[in-house]
Formats: C-alpha cells, structure tokens, sequence
C-alpha cells in the first residue's frame, strides 16, 4: 500500500531547434531572422501567395537532421519519406497548413534512437510558422518556412532536474556537428502524467517552452498541481497548458488534439524523399566523438579530473585545442590553464575561442616558460592577458618577466617593504594573517610579479620572526 502512495512522475519532451542553413527548407530567402528588419526576408513561398509552390526541400537541412539522428543512435529510415500537410487555423500559418515529416501514416527520418539513457521515439524535419504577437496582433514572416528539427523522446524522464541535465548534454552534443543555431535556442513542448494515491493522472502537455530554466520550473509547478488534484479530484483530463514565466504557473489553453484533429495528409507539391545508404555512410564518417564519451576519454588519457574534462568537452573547439597543448605540455598543467586563465580572458573579453587568433604553439611556449619556471604564473597571466585578439611569442616577452629568485635580492627587497609598512607587520605580529598577504603582495608588485611567490613568503616570515 505504501508503493501506491508515492507520486510517479513520467516526464516525455519534445525538442524544437533551428537547423544552421543560409535558406528557408521550401524556398531561398535567408534565415538570419534575428537580424533581420520585420518581413524582409520573406517571398510568396514562405508567406502562403495564392499559386505560389515550394521550392525543393533544402539539402542541407536534410542532412543536418540525418547527422542529429546518427548521433542519437537513431535507425535512419531508408523507406520513402513523405511529406505531411498538418492543417490548423492560426495566425502564424499563412498557407493554413505546415509541412513536417510527422503525424499520422509518417515515418520519420530517424526513430528508436537512444541518448545518454533516454530513448529517442523519432527525429523529424519540418518547417516553421511565423512569428505572431497576440497582443498587437502583428506578424513578422521572416521565420517562416525556417527548417525545425524535432527530437521527441519517450516519457522516461521521472524529474525536471533531470530533463534539465539531460537537455544541457545534448545542446552540447549537437554543438559538435554545428547543427543548431545556439543563438536561437531551443523551444520544447514537454507531456507530464503523474500517478498518485494509486491512481493515473492522463497525460497533459505544456506548449512553446522557450527556454531549459523555463522547461525546468514548468515540469515542477505541472508536477505539484496534477498531484494535487489528483488527490483532490481522482482525475486529470488531456489538455494542452502554456507556462506564464511572470506567476511560474501553467494555464489551460484547450483540450489535447489528436493527430485526427490535424487532418494530416500527404503534401502533393512536394516530392517524396528517399534516403540512400551512401549519404547516411558519408555522414557516420564524418561525426565527432561525442562529448560524454570523449569526458571519459579525457580522464583515462591525460589523468585530469572530471570536472575539468567536462569543461574542455563543453566546446569542440576548446577540446581540439586542449589536445594539441597536451601532445607538449604536462597535461594537468594544460588543462588548468584553459579550464581557468584561458576562459578567464575569453569571457573578460566577450570573446568564443574561434573568435580570436591564439595560436597553439604560442600558448604551448608560455605554459613551457612557467614549466621551466623561468617565469612566474603571475607574469604568464598578464603575457596571456595580451593573447587577444591575436597571440604572440612569449619569447619576446621573456626579458621583462623572468623569474626572481634568487634569495639575497628577494631579501632585500622584502627589508625595503617591511621599513615601509610598520603597520602591517604589527598586526601580523598580533595575529592578522591578512597582513602577511598585503605584505607579499607589495613584494610581488615591487617586481613586477616577477619574485618567486614562495620565496617571498618564506622570507617575510623569518625576517618578521
């Protein structure tokens, strides 16, 4: 009896990205949308002019989509694919129809997939509405006919930390093949059923999640009110909610459709697509390590810690060059140069890797320096802090900022700076260790970061005592 008790959440996403492709998927106006003025990227295509016709569908968005569903271990459908008229009347559908690969009598173009212990139902291609605004009632056309992948995946999912996790992975994955267009994000629509008190809730869909800390608050607040009406009322219906993001609230917005309700039938103006086994071949060849597998990787490899592998895998970019710095480098020494100062600057900066010019062989020169120490890790920062835009020699560099260690001229240095701080020696005196820090701080500005730090503090220490 106490099993029956417990509330069982089964949680199913449906995931929505923009393909990265310079034209619309029936037409040959440009995607850049977002920059865009308002319906100047659009043609009679794209806006539903009576007696316009689609244009063939985009290649490359066809391929991007078979790339997504190799990488998400999905069986590619070698079948004629067809494309489906999905009818609803709303004002962001100017032809009163959308084209997709899904729905009913479909086969998508990959499905029975798997990712990091989530299964994959199917991977489909389709095309996106406008852009409408209830509240003025404007519509801007630009994103219209915009190629749209949807990943759905079954409901195995139990909690929204989870699905948020889960989600985070795979932006991340698909990163790799440059697919998704990072800058617009990601929509889902996310299906919630909940068991309680021995009874089964029906599923209820929340639409136009925009954003994963949005999925992520939507799945909790759907999860306490189906628990609680279902322990209130016995029932949940079918029906589609909308989440406000100003309450964090679902709102009902009309019952559930089925695919009836969409009139699905296939697309006459458009040509049946037939997936060949080469292409898919062509494809496989040329898809990256995936980002948990080469985590896993990077910790066997090079011995570095988890955390930082999975901050190398995050970028493809930033993983290529961490290799090519530890095939040199003392690979912990690599990575915490990267993971830390190297990001440090990138994001002072406002700057992604591929957006600047540093060079390997540069960055392998500055960790080698600080390697050999003949400089300090102080002075290879503010070397580093000039890599941007464009890396340089740190050879070049080497005749300001060598090391300082030799002991007799640390020595009187520290002599010179304690003269002039009486103050803080006596409050390291009377038990102020924040004192000592100032003191070496001095040292080290003295020179120009350029003092040996251990010296220094070993140093000041006998010269106090």
């Amino acid at each position: 009896m106490a099993k029956e008790k417990e509330v069982k959440e089964k949680i199913g996403v449906e995931i929505h990205g923009y393909l990265i492709t310079k034209e619309k998927l029936f037409c040959r106006c440009a995607t850049n949308y977002k920059i865009a003025e308002p319906n100047a990227n659009i043609c009679p295509i794209c806006t539903g002019q009576p007696g316009s016709k689609p244009m063939l569908p985009n290649s490359e968005a066809l391929k991007k989509t078979i790339a997504i569903a190799l990488m998400l271990e999905c069986k590619i459908n070698f079948s004629k694919l067809i494309w489906q008229r999905k009818h609803y009347d709303w004002p962001d559908l100017p032809k009163g129809y959308q084209d997709t690969m899904s729905g009913a009598y479909s086969v998508p173009i990959g499905q029975g997939g798997e990712y990091l212990g989530i299964k994959i139902r199917e991977v489909h291609l389709e095309e996106d509405p406008a852009q409408w605004n209830p509240e003025t009632g404007n519509i801007d056309y630009n994103r219209s006919g915009m190629p749209l992948i949807e990943i759905v995946t079954e409901p195995d999912f139990s909690n929204a930390k989870q699905v948020r996790e889960w989600l985070n992975k795979l932006v991340i994955a698909l990163s790799y093949i440059n697919a998704l267009d990072s800058n617009a994000g990601i929509k889902a629509d996310i299906n919630v059923s909940i068991r309680a008190g021995g009874k089964q809730g029906e599923r209820v869909e929340i639409k136009n999640l925009n954003s994963i800390s949005a999925i992520e608050k939507a799945i909790n607040y759907e999860i306490l009110r189906q628990t609680e009406l279902l322990k209130k009322e016995g029932k949940i219906k079918r029906e589609t909610r909308t989440f406000d993001e100003r309450q964090n609230i679902t709102i009902s917005m009309r019952e559930k459709e089925i695919a009836e309700d969409y009139r699905f039938i296939p697309d006459p103006d458009l040509p049946i697509i037939q997936v060949k086994q080469a292409e898919v071949e062509k494809i496989t060849a040329l898809l990256p390590e995936l980002p948990h597998l080469k985590v896993e990787r990077f910790i066997k490899k090079y011995g570095i810690d988890k955390d930082s592998a999975e901050v190398l895998s995050s970028d493809i970019n930033l993983a290529n060059f961490f290799e090519k710095i530890a095939s040199k480098i003392n690979s912990t020494l690599a990575a915490r140069w990267i993971t830390v100062e190297l990001l440090r600057i990138l994001n002072w900066n406002k700057k992604d890797l591929q957006e600047v010019q540093i060079r390997p062989e540069h960055f392998i020169e500055l960790l080698k320096l600080i390697q050999e120490k003949r400089i300090t890790e102080l002075a290879a920062k503010q070397i580093l802090n000039k890599f941007i835009p464009k890396s340089f020699s740190s050879i070049e560099k080497i005749k300001n900022v060598s090391v300082i260690d030799d002991k007799k001229e640390i020595e009187k240095i520290c002599r010179g700076i304690i003269e002039k701080n009486e103050k803080a020696v006596e409050d390291y005196k009377s038990g102020k260790q924040e004192a000592l820090k100032f003191l070496i701080g001095q040292v080290i500005e003295k020179t120009q970061r350029r003092a040996n730090p251990k010296i220094v503090y070993e140093t000041l220490k006998k010269l106090i005592s």
